[in-house]
């Protein structure tokens, strides 16, 4: 772990090496303790003594981890609240979503409706076009079919008088 700690970056290799130092020295302490107590000659006082502190610590620890245990319980209900509450955003968003999605396709529809109609009545206005043009061009023949017919009577007319007036 010395190793380890070594390889790693000064701002993290600081702090790892003094926890280091401090869990080695903890552990000769333990070990002396050991020995000590494996040795036989701890008298039964300060062997009670030392059981008790490992009662008290055990508490201690018991209720370190308790406390722990509840922070990190409501820290996971507070996340699954959240979840929750973001899970009930998304479905609204997506709602949203559909009804917008819904009203464009109507959209589209009446938009494509109205096309359609209005390529019908542009084909509508050019036969309406077409036919008026035609109706025209008769009416101006016709005009001067009259105009030729009504020069003919004059003329027709003109010559009976004269003939009548020669004879």
């Amino acid at each position: 772990m010395d190793l380890e700690a070594r390889s790693l970056q000064p701002n993290v290799k600081t702090m790892l090496l003094a926890k280091l130092r401090e869990y080695k020295s903890d552990l000769n302490n333990l070990k002396s303790e050991v020995k000590r107590i494996a040795s036989g000659n701890i008298n039964p006082d300060a062997r009670d003594q030392l059981l008790e502190s490992g009662m008290a610590d055990a508490l201690t620890a018991s209720t370190n981890q308790r406390s722990r245990l509840m922070m990190t319980t409501e820290r996971l209900n507070q996340s699954g609240d959240r979840i929750r509450d973001s899970r009930r955003t998304m479905l609204e968003t997506e709602e949203l979503g559909v009804s917008i999605l819904q009203d464009l396709h109507s959209q589209r529809q009446a938009l494509l409706h109205a096309n359609n109609t209005l390529h019908g009545v542009d084909d509508n206005i050019g036969k309406s076009k077409r036919i008026l043009t035609a109706m025209s061009r008769r009416m101006n023949r016709n005009k001067w079919i009259i105009g030729i017919i009504i020069a003919v009577l004059i003329i027709t007319i003109a010559a009976v008088l004269y003939f009548k007036r020669v004879k």
